[in-house]
């Protein structure tokens, strides 16, 4: 059982790829903690790693050995539908490319996992708008991505990721399709959802993007090479 002040706790973690003959490994042996309540960055070139480790953190992939606790449970072992269940309920997910869907507006985007969760419509509406309000875009709920700018698609992304309350808000490369004064209020708003509690995991391969996190942890040759110091 995973340390319970731990709301990751990763063991021996590898992933190996078989091409041809060879045996490629994405990952060797890691083993990483991440208690609740933390703000990380994780960081690496490309092909170190980091997004592999991503994906197994977001559970969208899993470990070809090592064991995965996240809250407490077991999820390195689990089948396909399970890891479903827990990436809706545990994991929020804020994307580069904002991934909202065109025809809906801010405010059905956000409601969308709370669709996924059966929560009744009057509910689901209450709840997406408060959501809204949270990340500063009150005034924003009837428009659609393509009346939004680029920090306002990405603050509905912040505010879908939130929506279902989740252990752990997941963002990769949250600011790669943002001009640096959009960045930083993006990730201004992130300080603000972690100084409320939230466990953030921010992947990026930007120096001062990464200095928002609390505690940078870099990834190379599958390998973790700095754990980062914990606050």
């Amino acid at each position: 059982m995973a340390d319970g002040g731990n709301l990751i706790s990763l063991q021996g973690i590898q992933k190996k790829y078989v091409l041809g003959d060879q045996e490629v490994y994405a990952l060797r042996k890691i083993d990483l903690n991440i208690p609740r309540g933390e703000y990380v960055a994780l960081m690496g070139p490309s092909g170190s790693g980091k997004s592999t480790l991503m994906n197994i953190i977001g559970c969208l992939d899993t470990p070809t050995e090592g064991q995965y606790f996240l809250n407490g449970k077991e999820v390195s072992r689990m089948t396909d539908s399970e890891l479903s269940t827990v990436r809706n309920k545990e994991i929020g997910f804020v994307f580069q490319t904002f991934n909202l869907l065109p025809r809906l507006t801010a405010l059905d985007n956000v409601a969308l996992p709370l669709v996924y969760a059966g929560i009744g419509k009057k509910e689901r509406t209450e709840i997406a708008r408060q959501t809204l309000v949270d990340v500063g875009l009150a005034d924003r709920t009837h428009h659609k991505p393509n009346e939004l700018s680029g920090g306002q698609r990405q603050r509905v992304a912040v505010a879908r990721a939130l929506v279902n309350k989740p252990s752990i808000l997941l963002a990769d490369e949250p600011t790669g399709n943002l001009d640096s004064r959009t960045s930083v209020e993006i990730m201004n708003l992130f300080e603000e959802i972690h100084k409320k509690g939230n466990t953030i995991i921010l992947v990026t391969h930007e120096e001062d993007i990464a200095r928002f996190a609390k505690r940078v942890i870099r990834v190379r040759d599958g390998m973790i090479e700095n754990p980062g110091t914990q606050p």
